[in-house]
């Protein structure tokens, strides 16, 4: 995530406490009674200083003079971010990332199914002490073919796979205090995974289940399809959690060597069958006629081109760490000049003391 781009008018970035982000792709009939019930959640939020982050990804339907006409209105609130094309929700949600500058984000549809009311108990979670809220949709209002049972399998094989056990990945309502973002660069279907890079990285996650309405307005823009793509972003996320894209040798250089070993061991056995029998007995098997001579080769062909991507892929990589700088992130320290405290470098401010002392919401209860 790079520097946020502090547009002219709103509030500075250091007294903004909650930054809201939502995604628009042809929602024109939900923008105003979505931010209706916006403005309404955060008046009650006394001494909050929020902004809410509009990202028009490409919409044809009038959503651009929606957010325009929200913008003039409320200027101190609504900052509004036009892409030039519908470049996806992940793209739209990155751009968000981008430009927003709260302490806390709070990313959600833009299709009224997420409930805004829930926002301030996300924020409490996060006040007492949580880097990750994940909202659960328990009671989901969709359709069960295309969409409820999708998205079950999905989130089944995610937490097996990467090791963090929530219930819904692809609930895009969740909160998250802002460092633990970035340097976070979202593409693909990556913006359902973040719960995971957060965990890797050390993060404390907590799930928080959140009232999930069903769509009355506009037109739904995910299908069934949608599952077979983020089972092959999760490819991506596993190399990325094996540790392989910082060490992509160990990997294409570990299958390379075993396919190498193959091949020589099928070499060694291909010349012991030549040797059992003498050239003039019928029953001596020619090495240009063993088939087990061409999978020796295939293998050593094989093996050879995987360590040489291999070290192909480790150059890039450490050419990107170098223009990267720092492959890890602090979470404070004591004594160390230009270094917070842990406390310090956790504390949200005094906007979100409102929260500290709030009771924990019962598990299971919207």
């Amino acid at each position: 995530m790079s520097a946020p781009q502090h547009a002219e008018q709103g509030l500075p970035p250091e007294q903004v406490d909650l930054s809201i982000l939502i995604p628009v792709y042809n929602e024109v009939d939900n923008l105003l009674p979505l931010w209706t019930e916006i403005e309404a959640v955060l008046d009650e939020l006394n001494g909050l200083r929020s902004e809410v982050v509009f990202v028009d990804d490409g919409s044809s339907d009038g959503s651009q003079d929606v957010l325009r006409t929200l913008a003039e209105k409320a200027p101190d609130r609504v900052r509004v971010v036009y892409l030039r094309r519908n470049y996806g929700q992940t793209a739209a949600l990155d751009a968000a990332l981008t430009h927003a500058q709260g302490r806390v984000l709070v990313p959600m549809d833009a299709d009224q199914q997420n409930d805004p009311a829930d926002i301030p108990r996300l924020l409490r979670e996060i006040a007492q002490g949580a880097d990750v809220v994940s909202g659960w949709r328990q009671r989901r209002k969709d359709t069960f073919l295309t969409r409820r049972l999708p998205s079950l399998i999905a989130n089944a094989i995610i937490a097996r796979m990467t090791g963090v056990r929530i219930h819904d990945f692809g609930c895009t309502l969740k909160a998250y205090r802002r460092e633990i973002l970035e340097g976070v660069r979202l593409y693909g279907e990556m913006h359902r995974f973040i719960p995971a890079y957060a965990a890797w990285n050390g993060a404390t996650i907590t799930e928080l289940v959140v009232n999930h309405r069903p769509r009355t307005l506009g037109q739904s823009k995910y299908g069934i399809w949608r599952t077979f793509k983020v089972v092959l972003d999760l490819l991506t996320v596993l190399f990325i959690q094996r540790g392989y894209a910082a060490r992509p040798l160990h990997l294409f250089g570990a299958g390379g060597m075993a396919l190498v070993s193959g091949a020589l061991s099928l070499a060694v056995y291909t010349l012991y069958q030549k040797s059992l029998f003498p050239l003039d007995d019928p029953r001596h098997i020619f090495v240009h006629r063993n088939p087990l001579s061409s999978l020796a080769a295939m293998f050593g062909v094989l093996g050879a081109g995987a360590v040489g991507l291999g070290l192909v892929a480790e150059l890039l990589s450490r050419i990107y760490h170098l223009s990267a700088g720092s492959s890890y992130t602090l979470a404070g320290g004591y004594n160390v000049p230009g270094v917070q405290t842990v406390a310090e470098a956790r504390d949200l401010g005094p906007a979100f003391q409102q929260f500290a002392s709030e009771p924990p919401t019962p598990e299971g209860t919207p």
